[in-house]
């Protein structure tokens, strides 16, 4: 298999405003470090779809040709903790066979992203 170069992407709480307008998805636990830390996470998190967008970044950008993926999975298995001074996701992938991508997504050292696989158009 062969491993793609690892990159590194900014979450800002900026960002994340930006997203959720763009979206139509205003959670405030989204924006609102008071309502997340009412609901019990430690601050602000990213949207799910957020982090699994900037996946579907990293594969455009390795591969140098945007709208090749025909398929972007993954579980949303730990929220990306977005501080005021924000934090990073870094993203690496390894090839699978010609069409499939095997994704590490990670945010602080741990995985955020369950299994995320990208299937490439032929």
């Amino acid at each position: 298999m062969t491993e793609l170069t690892p990159a590194t992407y900014p979450v800002t709480r900026d960002a994340l405003v930006a997203y959720a307008a763009a979206s139509g998805d205003p959670n405030p636990i989204h924006q609102d470090p008071e309502v997340a830390r009412s609901v019990g996470l430690p601050d602000v998190i990213a949207h799910g779809m957020f982090t699994l967008a900037l996946a579907a970044r990293y594969v455009d950008e390795q591969l140098g040709e945007p709208g090749r993926i025909a398929e972007l999975g993954a579980k949303f298995t730990k929220p990306v903790v977005v501080p005021e001074s924000g934090t990073e996701v870094v993203i690496e992938g390894t090839w699978r066979d010609e069409r499939t991508l095997a994704l590490r997504v990670t945010c602080a050292g741990e995985t955020v992203l369950g299994n995320p696989v990208a299937v490439l158009r032929g």
